[in-house]
């Protein structure tokens, strides 16, 4: 139904363990873009890929599993993301890319940047997901990655999830900002709703924060322009336990922090944004 609902915007790239999609637009040099947690590329296009398409040619991955790329084997961690999107964006002839990373994709931006920090020219996290956090996942995290969760919880939400639960969940994700009219049909409902998007989403929140401390001993190698923008206001990614720590531990981070703002710097402030992606840009 999803497919029937919400057409592919981009094209399709063929690896070995499967399909990725990649909405691309415009000519220059290339801007990757990797979205957050259970969302896809078309949170990107709702704004932020058009308006940068004046000035570089943009690649937005549906990350494996999301979206419409395929599963690709099922990566939980960032690492594994960050060299399939790599070899994806090798065969579109990607080269010396800025990536643009929102919250979860933070993580898999700085994977690709410890893979192969002298292929890109620099990162642009917004929200990042960088370190560890203290305590534990919400309850809602934990029974989602368990066996019952995912096979039991997870496909009754699919399936019977109704319309203003998720636009509610999307007030809370942007809270005190406001979601844009139209965003979620853009974002498409049926896609973020589908049983095995959310097994995957579900499984790669549950690792995360034991891939983050394995990722988080290597930052201080990178030496990469880095700007990151991170709202006071974020109540889904903690400032002072990402973006703060990953400033302190890295030298070539310039951290912008936004008064009044929630989760979603992308769509709350986009000429705030598509500022900091140029200053990356120049700074390579």
């Amino acid at each position: 139904m999803a497919q029937a609902d919400t057409t592919p915007e981009g094209t399709f790239v063929e690896l070995p363990e499967g399909r990725l999609h990649a909405i691309v637009r415009g000519e220059g040099p290339d801007l990757v873009m990797i979205h957050g947690a259970n969302g896809n590329a078309r949170d990107f296009s709702f704004d932020l890929v058009d308006r940068m398409a004046e000035e570089f040619r943009v690649i937005a991955f549906d990350r494996p599993g999301f979206g419409y790329s395929d599963p690709l084997g099922d990566p939980v961690s960032p690492m594994e993301q960050a060299d399939l999107l790599r070899r994806g964006a090798e065969q579109l002839g990607v080269e010396n890319p800025v990536i643009v990373a929102h919250s979860y994709g933070g993580a898999v931006a700085l994977a690709w940047a410890l893979q192969a920090e002298d292929e890109i020219a620099g990162l642009t996290l917004l929200a990042p997901a960088s370190h560890p956090w203290p305590g534990e996942l919400g309850l809602w995290y934990r029974v989602s990655a368990s066996p019952v969760g995912q096979q039991v919880m997870l496909p009754v939400v699919a399936n019977l999830a109704p319309r203003a639960a998720v636009q509610r969940t999307l007030e809370r994700v942007f809270q005190p900002d406001s979601v844009p009219e139209g965003y979620l049909d853009h974002l498409g409902f049926d896609l973020t709703l589908r049983t095995r998007q959310l097994q995957i989403n579900a499984r790669q929140i549950d690792r995360l924060k034991g891939f983050l401390e394995e990722m988080a001993l290597r930052y201080p190698t990178l030496s990469l322009p880095i700007e990151v923008v991170h709202g006071l206001e974020d109540r889904t990614v903690g400032l002072p336990f990402h973006a703060e720590r990953l400033k302190d531990e890295v030298a070539s981070v310039n951290l912008t922090r936004v008064e009044g703002m929630g989760h979603m710097p992308h769509h709350a402030d986009p000429d705030l944004v598509a500022e900091l992606i140029r200053r990356t840009a120049e700074r390579r």
